[in-house]
């Protein structure tokens, strides 16, 4: 790279102090540390998630004339991985790299719904929602029973979102899958039983592929995720 000896060492201390790299002074040499095995470890995690989920994105959007998103949980926000558009949806703020509260996404409630109730509660603690613990938790309850969540004009005016989770194989929430539409779509129940079967699918499918996790539903109605570590 053409830098001094004394630079080159000045940027080594700091990609030690960051957790990139290691000093392996045994060896006289340095290694790749935890926080650059973190970054490719989410990288490969991530990349096929997007891929998988491009076709039922799609097709979901397509059926409310709006648009699909692929988001992941990160502490009490969501992150946004992809976004997909039909040709009538509007443009939105939930662009690819673009995080919102957790708390009142659609998105965001599915997989909190997921989480222990300590970990749920943990990450709604700020949330700024206006309803009681006892009131958030029988909503969550609701979401994780029934296996999707939705949000009503709390994102964007005049839209409103469905979304589903992603369970990886300890059943946790890996991401979700939503679609936000018009919220005087005409038709929407049909269109919009439609596009949720088309997302629970999608991510039974990605959730069986990615992490050998199987979603039936017993004779109540309540989804049932099986998973198998190995």
């Amino acid at each position: 790279m053409d830098l001094p000896r004394s630079t080159t060492y000045h940027l080594l201390a700091e990609l030690e102090t960051s957790g990139f790299v290691v000093h392996l002074p045994e060896n006289q040499t340095y290694g790749l540390g935890l926080a650059a095995y973190s970054m490719a470890s989410a990288y490969t995690t991530q990349q096929p998630l997007v891929r998988m989920a491009q076709k039922p994105l799609r097709e979901a959007a397509a059926l409310v004339q709006g648009s699909g998103h692929l988001a992941r949980l990160s502490g009490a926000e969501i992150l946004y991985l992809s976004e997909v558009r039909s040709a009538q949806a509007v443009s939105l703020i939930t662009e690819v790299g673009v995080r919102l509260s957790a708390a009142h996404t659609a998105s965001g409630r599915i997989m909190l719904a997921q989480l222990p109730v300590a970990e749920a509660k943990a990450a709604l603690t700020n949330s700024g929602l206006k309803k009681s613990w006892r009131e958030i938790r029988e909503n969550l309850e609701l979401f994780q029973r029934r296996g999707w969540a939705e949000e009503v004009e709390e994102v964007s005016r005049g839209q409103r979102s469905v979304a589903v989770a992603i369970l990886d194989h300890l059943q946790r929430p890996a991401a979700s899958l939503a679609v936000t539409y018009r919220a005087d779509l005409e038709d929407a129940q049909n269109s919009v039983d439609g596009a949720l079967g088309v997302l629970m699918k999608a991510a039974q499918s990605i959730s069986a592929r990615m992490y050998g996790t199987t979603t039936t539903v017993d004779d109540t109605g309540t989804s049932v995720v099986a998973g198998d570590a190995g």
